[in-house]
């Protein structure tokens, strides 16, 4: 296996794989498309590695069929890797008018507690929570709180955050940051989104 070579090499007291095995904040933002799919490419290592996982969509449509989750149930159903859990926590809270939002304002506070009993209990070795970098930016969800509970979660449990307009509060605590740039997309050209490319 390919091993990448720290740049680095901390004076924290720790082993060399104890370093290697700390737990991790990662966060996928920016403008650009792959946030999410970079986030469930994780998950996929992740199953592969026996891990259970947790999914926590934050502003996709309840109702959207999106084929990352197919394919993870199906895999976490195999009894081959690891379990696979998801939660839907909103009816597309970045589309829907604003008057229209307590509900889902409600709705990413009550995810955000299950999100925080799952990483007391450690429930999941990998969480993603996906597209929650917005009811951060939006204050549904207080970001001084996600960063205490994620600083001080227990055990070896890693979380994946995707979503546009990062708090930088979140950036600042992550361990892996990745900001999706746009340099081209179809849809700047009147294509919509396509089968396969989009869901």
């Amino acid at each position: 296996m390919p091993q990448g070579q720290p740049s680095v090499i901390p004076d924290d007291g720790l082993t060399t794989r104890q370093r290697r095995n700390r737990p991790l904040v990662v966060v996928h933002t920016g403008v650009g498309k792959g946030k999410s799919t970079a986030a469930f490419g994780l998950a996929l290592r992740a199953w592969n590695q026996g891990w259970p996982i947790g999914v926590f969509q934050f502003v996709k449509s309840a109702k959207w069929k999106v084929g990352e989750e197919n394919a993870l149930r199906v895999l976490g159903a195999s009894g081959e890797g690891g379990s696979v859990d998801w939660h839907k926590m909103g009816e597309g809270w970045s589309w829907v008018q604003r008057d229209q939002q307590m509900d889902n304002e409600e709705k990413a506070r009550e995810g955000w507690e299950q999100v925080k009993r799952d990483l007391a209990a450690e429930t999941y070795r990998l969480y993603v929570l996906d597209e929650f970098a917005y009811p951060m930016h939006w204050g549904w969800v207080d970001t001084d709180e996600v960063i205490s509970v994620l600083r001080d979660r227990p055990g070896t449990q890693h979380v994946v955050i995707t979503g546009r307009n990062a708090p930088e509060k979140l950036v600042d605590l992550a361990d892996l940051v990745t900001d999706m740039s746009k340099v081209k997309h179809p849809m700047d050209a009147g294509q919509k989104g396509q089968r396969g490319i989009e869901w």
